[in-house]
């Protein structure tokens, strides 16, 4: 029998019917074994025939077999991703919609400001909680625990909105805690959109863009929804101005759970990991001992044995630079955007004297005017590098927060000046936590997807409380200084975008 060989050139012919696969000139014996780079089976090669025109010196070998999906474009149910996107943005709302209220809500039952920021922030702390143990009985899967959170958060906003005629300022406390259950789903989103199994390498940075888009649509929608219930007015005990942001809320996710359950198509049950094989005795499934390997068959297969190769290189340190300066700025992101959402209501209304209303649709305001500009983000992640995206994204909002610190030390905050500092900030920073994620599953082995994606939401929780928290005390620890940490923040995150420049180079799409 002749010694294992593995054919020189695949060419995969892209839109059409036949790949030619290119072989050297030799006679191989029929029964020659084509191995895989770790020796896996892959099939056995046919004697090419000759070619007259060039004297033998390159053969082709035609396969007319159906030609398959190229795995970097790939992407999960349609109906299921959909699911999954309007899921983020359903989530995205449940945490925001309270901001607009939920100082006037928590001075009303006798809190403070800091209280306010307290239970806008408190609900990312115990999905960090709940993540630990969910991880561990999820076994790769994401109906389970995604259903499992719009069960809690229709529960925990049924609370909210009992506080108020219970009386009892902590019910606010708890309804946001059981809520935070609910939230961790923002990992589960997160996950599906750069699961290895299911979406493409090029498919990855978009679909994230996508999820940010929610998370605009949440920030902005969410205060603003927030505000208009705010003017329905107290004539109810149960349902008014503070607590319909928790009924309307239960509703939804009533309805969205319902959805869930019949329509989401979970992802299949992982496949065992393939061991390296010198030899075996059957060709695989669906290729009979003798016939020509199809082209698509020996590409997936020297494919498959490359993964395994990459799945036990070593993590190098440039590698956990990158996963640190990932998680620096995940966490810079939403620290800053959460410490804008729960000051806003805060310092307006010490400035403009304005109402939950009118803060409500301040943030609105803002949020609606990068609408347009993260859906364009959408068609231009799949062409501009992570990278870039970072460095635009997080430029623009540093721009914002210089100006915002400029104003306030000449005293000069109008409506128009806070307004322009507030889309920056937005804009910026939505758009900078587009990659965070999506670069490192690029870069690092699929089996690093479900530590990365932990790693990048657990660094995401950490900005939202601390940001809630340092938000509601701006107008108190004054707002110069409030400014002054956030921009201290970003310049570290700069150091380190700057200083592994070449390292954060990944594939676009």
């Amino acid at each position: 029998m002749a010694s294992p060989q593995i054919l020189s050139t695949v060419v995969d012919l892209a839109g059409q019917n036949c790949h030619k696969v290119a072989t050297k000139d030799a006679w191989w014996d029929p029964t020659t074994e084509v191995l895989g780079p770790s020796g896996t089976y892959i099939g056995q090669s046919l004697p090419p025939s000759r070619s007259e025109s060039d004297g033998g010196a390159l053969s082709t070998l035609q396969d007319c077999s159906p030609q398959t999906e190229d795995p970097e474009y790939k992407l999960p149910d349609r109906i299921s991703l959909f699911l999954v996107i309007a899921g983020n943005a359903m989530s995205q709302i449940s945490f925001f919609i309270i901001v607009s209220s939920a100082n006037a809500y928590a001075e009303h039952l006798g809190g403070s400001s800091t209280f306010s920021g307290l239970t806008i922030g408190v609900p990312a702390v115990f999905a960090g909680l709940t993540l630990i143990p969910m991880v561990r009985y999820d076994k790769g899967k994401y109906k389970l625990p995604m259903n499992f959170g719009y069960a809690a958060m229709f529960l925990g906003n049924i609370l909210y909105g009992l506080a108020y005629r219970a009386d009892y300022l902590y019910l606010i406390l708890i309804g946001r805690i059981v809520s935070g259950f609910g939230f961790t789903t923002f990992m589960y989103f997160k996950r599906y959109c750069s699961d290895p199994r299911i979406v493409g390498v090029r498919r990855r940075t978009t679909l994230a863009s996508w999820l940010v888009v929610g998370q605009g649509f949440g920030f902005s929608g969410g205060p603003f929804l927030g505000g208009l219930f705010y003017k329905i007015g107290f004539s109810n005990e149960v349902f008014n101005g503070y607590t319909s942001p928790g009924w309307m809320m239960a509703i939804g996710w009533s309805m969205f759970l319902a959805g869930s359950w019949f329509f989401f198509e979970d992802v299949r049950p992982k496949a065992p990991a393939s061991l390296p094989l010198t030899t075996i005795s059957s060709p695989p499934r669906g290729h009979t001992a003798g016939s020509p390997v199809p082209a698509a068959l020996l590409t997936q297969a020297l494919s498959d044995a490359a993964l395994h190769d990459e799945e036990n290189q070593p993590v190098t340190r440039q590698q956990w630079g990158v996963i640190f300066t990932m998680m620096w700025y995940a966490m810079t992101c939403f620290f800053i955007l959460g410490a804008w959402e729960s000051n806003i209501p805060v310092f307006t209304a010490s400035v403009f004297n304005y109402n939950p209303y009118h803060a409500g649709n301040f943030i609105a305001l803002g949020g609606i005017a990068t609408f347009p500009l993260l859906l364009v983000n959408v068609w231009y992640s799949g062409r501009v590098q992570d990278r870039v995206i970072l460095a635009f994204g997080s430029s623009l909002g540093l721009a914002g927060l210089i100006i915002m610190l400029a104003i306030l030390l000449a005293d000069k905050v109008t409506f128009a000046s806070f307004y322009v500092c507030w889309f920056l900030v937005a804009l910026g920073f939505n758009l900078a936590s587009t990659c965070t994620l999506s670069l490192l599953s690029k870069q690092l082995p699929a089996s690093w997807n479900g530590k990365t994606s932990m790693a990048i939401q657990y660094s995401n929780y950490t900005g939202r409380v601390l940001g809630a928290v340092w938000g509601g005390s701006g107008v108190k620890i004054g707002m110069a200084n409030y400014v002054g940490v956030q921009i201290a923040i970003v310049g570290i995150g700069a150091l380190l975008h700057s200083t592994l420049w070449r390292q954060l180079k990944a594939k676009t799409g």
